[in-house]
């Protein structure tokens, strides 16, 4: 299976179970890989994952809808890009949270999903 990736998309959402940062917010990355068979396509956006459209759809999720969960967001986003990208067979989406509320010093935090279309 082949794969189209987006790394490193960066937006401010206001996502998480305490007040401070459903008020505050923070900023959010997001990693996808959206796997798919490329063998023998035609060069044609209708054939392959318009990664434009994919990218308004994380957008829109991480900016304006509203989760206490990372893998909430996560599941969303794979939700989302299933219902509009009928060539995406299988998904990993990556939720980071560099900034999360923890008490002690770490890189960062995320949560990861891999989920395949059921029909």
């Amino acid at each position: 299976m082949d794969k189209v990736v987006l790394s490193g998309l960066e937006f401010y959402g206001r996502h998480g179970v305490h007040d401070e940062e459903t008020k505050l917010g923070a900023r959010f990355v997001i990693d996808l890989e959206m796997y798919l068979s490329l063998e023998g396509i035609a060069d044609c956006l209708k054939e392959t994952v318009d990664y434009g459209a994919v990218y308004e759809t994380v957008k829109h999720e991480v900016t304006v809808s509203r989760f206490y969960l990372i893998e909430a967001l996560a599941n969303r986003i794979a939700e989302q890009v299933f219902a509009s990208q009928p060539k995406v067979q299988r998904i990993l989406v990556r939720v980071h949270k560099p900034h999360a509320p923890i008490q002690g010093v770490f890189r960062d935090v995320f949560a990861e999903i891999f989920r395949e279309r059921k029909d």
